[in-house]
């Protein structure tokens, strides 16, 4: 077997008449008991009497351990073994005494030159060697970690080998599992549509940086040099300040359309972009913290668009206004929504009263029905619409108008809007008016012709004149076409060069919608979206998600969700969501070995000022329950870490809960976890709700926006949309925003006890008081208290003297400008 290996190597001794097996045989339950009652005598081994004390030693170390041991004596290597190692061999044949090559025949090609070494005296460590063994009736790959260790009989000589051995082949495939897994995790970090990196030590030295991070700095090498050396330019611009402070202080800090300076090319100029990221400490197993870890988007594009699409409706607002005719925009059902400031300036009416249907109730009563006629046949049919009618003018008197239409439609032919024009034909109509009297008498006036024609000349001269007015708004209407084809082709190759602001440009598109085509048919756009791209129906995005959360988890695991009816849209990216809410399921997954329950659930939520969370408003509550293991504190309290992980090594990347709690941050809200240990956990997040429409739903009517510190303004406008962007907007520039939708209901807040620094209302507005009764009103129950002004209507603030006035439109930074200064020149003093 082994060179110099002899019979007489054993050096047996006839056996001594004993009363029972010898002790070394004593206990090792089922398999000292076989060894027992096993014929020796048949065996090269002989009696185990006659065993010498070498073997026997070994024998009595393996039968007294729970751990996996045989061991090999012998010339034809008789192989012995312990309880522990009978589930190695599954269902092989009983191996005791026989040979081991016999036993392991199957594996003798691997196993055999590792015999040879230790019966050469040479002893050998494996840690994870594979062995494909057949040991249930098929060819499976087993890992053992083992030691073959020689051992010698009483003479010094090598008469057998000795294993110690582990079966570990749950854990190497386990860990190739978890690799597998970390690689994926790995793919996803590199792939995400955020951008995300990863800093470590107090220099900010960069170990992890994914593509969308490497192309917003241009591609540059970053791994393994500090911040401050890797981006020179950012250094002077508050960044690395920031990134100092969550170091030190463990603080995450949140950033929105923050502006950033960045060489993005080697010898180019600096380019300013624009991103929203959260950047957030990294802690070790202790607690301490050994580095940052930043995740956002570069928002640059949508930035961009959203500024120009407000730069475009601003022209075409004041441009509408210029125009000497009333412009409007109707529906596919009829319904208008948008009419110029000439519109209520001559029929007194608000946008609430005018929009969608109230326009008609300025109709004469003879020219009612006739106008709805036309109007619907008009509609019906897809055809120009064309009508003389008279409107009533804020003072009570009648004007004849022709308004006209055209279809506007999309590249399937049908109709997604209407673009309309009236123009005063009153003097043209008075003319021709008189021109028919004149004729009709013109025998009994003989007398008076000269003058009577000179007079109809004038008449029908200024109605001419009249006519011409109508002729310059198709010439404006022209030009509208011409600067909205201009911003459409703007939009097109914003979309090629970014498409991932393609929601954005679909907004742009339905402002071209509703401006293009005035006289001719010059062409055709895509149907009408969203104005706020990033609108989600929570409902519909999950329930589509069915199939790929079903892959995610397991056959035992059950899958349910509460979503009711009438569930807010949330504003979140599409991407990000779906990407949180399967990083939770893996989660709950794995935090229920056994199998359970995975409940989705959904409900509106109106958070007031001081609420737990931090937030105010309206949110959506998306809740993520498992019935799992749940969490003991400390690890509850560390879980939205970066990098934070309680799995073992390779198991997990610990950044599925951060990516979920940056992306509710960054969707203006928040995330937190309840557990119990043993019950289960339930993820929250908090996803703020979006005040535009998803796509092909209908527009819900915004609401109020949540009061902050600063100045107490109360702002005064009927027009909801208006009243929300004003509210919003002077929040964040510090102000604490009280509402009233009309002067009526103001005078009852002036009257009160409330703090108030500063009243800032419309002027034309429905219900017995206007604007300037209201600022008259204001001086009389509050001297002192600042007032600005706003309106369209110059001629009817002109009465309000000592008032500041601001002139529609205007521009947020305007308005801001204005309220500081005229708070800056006075405060009201304590109510």
């Amino acid at each position: 077997m082994f060179p110099g290996f002899t019979p007489d190597r054993l050096r047996m001794t006839t056996p001594s008449p004993s009363p029972g097996p010898p002790g070394f045989l004593s206990g090792g339950g089922a398999m000292g008991a076989l060894m027992r009652a096993h014929d020796w005598a048949a065996t090269p081994l002989g009696p185990p009497e006659g065993w010498p004390q070498s073997l026997r030693t070994v024998v009595n170390l393996m039968l007294t351990s729970s751990f996996p041991m045989f061991a090999v004596w012998g010339p034809e290597l008789s192989f012995l073994y312990n309880d522990a190692y009978r589930p190695v061999l599954g269902s092989k044949p009983e191996g005791l005494g026989r040979p081991f090559r016999e036993v392991w025949s199957d594996l003798w090609p691997v196993l055999s030159p590792l015999v040879d070494r230790a019966l050469a005296g040479e002893a050998t460590f494996h840690e994870d060697q594979l062995l494909v063994m057949e040991r249930h009736g098929y060819r499976e790959e087993t890992w053992f970690t083992f030691s073959y260790s020689p051992v010698r009989d009483e003479d010094g000589r090598v008469a057998g080998m000795f294993c110690a051995c582990t079966e570990t082949t749950g854990k190497v495939q386990a860990e190739r599992r978890l690799a597998a897994e970390g690689e994926r995790l790995r793919d996803l970090f590199r792939q995400t549509p955020g951008f995300m990196h990863v800093c470590r030590g107090p220099d900010h030295v960069f170990e992890l940086a994914n593509e969308a991070y490497l192309r917003l700095v241009g591609h540059r090498d970053l791994i393994g040099r500090p911040a401050r050396e890797a981006l020179p330019e950012v250094v002077e611009q508050g960044f690395i300040d920031m990134a100092d402070r969550v170091y030190r202080t463990g603080e995450p800090v949140f950033n929105r359309e923050a502006p950033v300076l960045l060489q993005r090319a080697p010898g180019e100029p600096l380019e300013q972009r624009f991103v929203t990221s959260v950047i957030q400490p990294i802690r070790d197993a202790e607690g301490r913290i050994t580095g940052i870890f930043v995740q956002g988007n570069d928002v640059t594009e949508e930035r961009r668009t959203a500024d120009a699409l407000r730069r475009e409706e601003e022209r075409f607002r004041h441009l509408a206004n210029l125009a000497p005719a009333f412009v409007w925009f109707g529906n596919p059902d009829g319904t208008l929504n948008y009419l110029s400031d000439r519109w209520y300036a001559y029929t007194g009416q608000t946008p609430e009263q005018a929009l969608p249907s109230g326009w008609a109730d300025t109709l004469h009563a003879d020219d009612l029905a006739r106008t709805l006629a036309v109007w619907e046949d008009a509609r019906t049919r897809g055809v120009l619409y064309e009508v003389e009618v008279r409107y009533r003018r804020r003072d009570g008197e009648y004007r004849w108008f022709i308004a006209r239409a055209e279809p506007l439609r999309d590249a399937d032919g049908r109709v997604t809007a209407w673009f309309g024009t009236s123009t005063d034909i009153h003097d043209r109509r008075v003319a021709e008016a008189e021109l028919q009297r004149l004729n009709a008498t013109l025998e009994a006036r003989v007398a008076e012709e000269a003058a009577g024609r000179e007079q109809a000349q004038v008449a029908l001269l200024q109605a001419q004149k009249t006519e011409a007015l109508g002729q310059m708004t198709g010439g404006v209407a022209h030009d509208f076409n011409n600067l909205l084809q201009a911003l459409g082709g703007c939009l097109h190759m914003i979309e090629r060069r970014a498409p991932e602001v393609r929601p954005l440009v679909e907004a742009g598109r339905q402002a071209v919608d509703r401006g293009a085509k005035l006289v001719q048919q010059l062409m055709a756009f895509a149907r009408r979206q969203a104005l706020r791209p990033e609108a989600v129906d929570l409902r519909d995005r999950l329930l589509g998600m069915s199939d790929l959360l079903g892959r995610a988890l397991r056959a035992d695991i059950e899958l349910a969700t509460d979503f009711p009816a009438g569930l807010w849209p949330v504003e979140a990216d599409p991407t990000q969501l779906e990407l949180a809410v399967i990083n939770l399921a893996v989660n709950a997954r794995d935090a229920m070995p056994g199998g359970g329950r995975l409940v989705l659930r959904a409900a509106n939520a109106v958070l007031a000022p001081g609420d737990p969370s931090g937030l105010a408003g309206d949110f959506v509550r998306l809740e993520v329950a498992d019935t799992g293991t749940g969490m003991a504190e400390e690890v509850r309290a560390k879980a939205f870490d970066p990098f934070f992980t309680t799995k073992e090594v390779g198991q997990g990347s610990g950044l599925g809960l951060s990516q979920v709690y940056g992306f509710a941050r960054q969707s203006g809200g928040t995330a937190r976890i309840d557990t119990t240990p043993g019950s289960g956990t339930t993820v929250t997040l908090l996803l703020r709700r979006s005040r535009q429409p998803v796509r092909g739903q209908a527009a819900e009517a915004p609401c109020a926006a949540p009061a902050r510190t600063g100045g107490r303004v109360l702002v005064v406008e009927d027009d909801p949309v208006v009243a929300t962007t004003v509210a919003a907007a002077l929040e964040d520039a510090g102000y604490e925003v009280a509402r009233a939708g009309t002067a009526d209901e103001a005078l009852p807040v002036l009257a009160g006890a409330a703090k108030l620094d500063l009243l800032f209302s419309d002027v034309v507005m429905p219900g017995r008081l206007s604007g300037v009764d209201l600022a008259r009103e204001a001086k009389r129950l509050r001297p002192g208290l600042p007032i600005v002004l706003t309106t369209g209507y110059s001629e009817t603030v002109a009465q309000a003297e000592g008032v500041r006035v601001l002139p529609k439109p205007y521009r947020i930074e305007e308005l801001v400008r204005t309220l500081d200064t005229a708070l800056s020149e006075g405060r009201a003093p304590p109510a």
